[in-house]
């Protein structure tokens, strides 16, 4: 396992090894999943082997996560230079871009091209959107960066759940008034994550396109050109799944609308338990503090970090955007989800439960104890 090391004045020679490097390769396997149900179908004949993939991101995932527990350890400040450079954790992001893509296709070829009731050809796309869902978590790790072979990534990744405005939007957007009551992607104390959706996805995409037409307007360009990066995603989008409704068949449009319609809401689930309630205090002229680990809920949990490129670590994420997924830090006394995003997601789905954990938990919290005044607030609360 490779060493890092440097050598600093006061504090001497400084080691560091990642035990996780290997198993950050689990992020490229996990898009594949779907694909072990379709082959324990062809071996057991069993169409219930199509709802594997569903029972391992919703049941078997949170259990691992709860029984492997938590990881909170950091690299040293020291060494992070070194560990953003080793070209390995940015080829694995690359490298899962296809698996995305490869995916979806042969999951919507067999759903097209056997002998399937409909309903099974439904959970054959729920289970597809639930991993193509994991196409923006790649978009959101590679959208961050500055390079142009990782930006160009990212809005390929985003043609396939059809999510092109996300990272203008997240970057530009989310990142510029998250957790404030201008940010459709910040949950409110009191909103159920279907409402939140509904204020979340329209408010997200408007935001996005808004963005981009501002960013070429200054530069004297239309926003319908092709040089509006939001289009060139979509219009990936368009080849791909235009394609597979040519090739495939009418089968194809309701699977690609229950597809796509998950695959957001796997975003949209993500949004809501990432920055439930909590917000940024404002300064005597009314600007919001800038962002702080303590605006973000945060996971240490171990294996679904893994399979996520670390997105639970979200409270560093937030504060200090341009840190590489492996360099991203834990904080103490900073806002912690009861399990990792896979089951806190679980909890969010039922809405009385939801409030019941996650109310107490953020009216906890070192800096609100208990004080509305300092919590983003649904108005049905007010």
């Amino acid at each position: 396992m490779r060493t890092y090391s440097t050598l600093d004045p006061v504090k001497g020679l400084i080691e560091y090894r990642d035990g996780k490097r290997p198993l950050w390769a689990l992020s490229i396997l996990l898009p594949l999943f779907p694909l072990l149900g379709i082959g324990l179908y062809v071996l057991s004949g069993s169409l219930w082997s199509f709802g594997l993939p569903l029972l391992f991101s919703y049941v078997v995932i949170p259990l691992l996560d709860w029984i492997i527990g938590t990881d909170s350890n950091n690299p040293p400040e020291e060494i992070v230079p070194q560990l953003e450079n080793d070209r390995y954790y940015r080829v694995l992001t690359w490298v899962t871009v296809p698996m995305h893509f490869l995916t979806l296709i042969v999951v919507a070829w067999f759903a097209a091209t056997q002998d399937l009731p409909f309903w099974a050809v439904m959970v054959l796309a729920f289970t597809a959107g639930i991993y193509s869902g994991l196409g923006i978590n790649t978009a959101h790790e590679l959208g961050h960066k500055k390079t142009g072979l990782e930006q160009a990534l990212a809005r390929i990744a985003l043609a396939v759940p059809v999510y092109g405005h996300f990272c203008v939007e997240h970057n530009r957007g989310h990142h510029r008034h998250v957790a404030t009551p201008e940010d459709p992607a910040s949950a409110r104390m009191g909103e159920s994550i279907y409402q939140f959706m509904l204020r979340e996805i329209p408010g997200g995409f408007r935001r996005g396109w808004a963005a981009e037409a501002r960013r070429l307007e200054n530069l004297g360009k239309s926003r319908w050109s092709m040089n509006n990066e939001i289009l060139q995603s979509y219009a990936l989008s368009l080849v791909l799944q235009g394609a597979l409704i040519l090739t495939l068949g009418w089968i194809m449009i309701p699977f690609l609308i229950v597809h796509n319609f998950w695959a957001w809401f796997q975003l949209t689930s993500a949004n809501y338990v990432e920055h439930y309630g909590l917000l940024r205090s404002k300064d005597e002229n009314g600007i919001f503090e800038r962002c702080q680990p303590h605006h973000s809920w945060n996971a240490n949990f171990l294996f679904s970090n893994l399979v996520l490129f670390h997105l639970e670590r979200h409270s560093d994420h937030h504060a200090n955007s341009a840190r590489r997924y492996q360099s991203l830090r834990n904080f103490d006394d900073i806002p912690q989800l009861p399990n990792g995003y896979f089951g806190t997601y679980l909890l969010a789905y039922i809405p009385w439960l939801w409030f019941k954990v996650m109310d107490k938990r953020l009216l906890a919290l070192p800096h609100i104890r208990g004080d509305l005044g300092k919590v983003n607030i649904s108005s049905n609360l007010n």
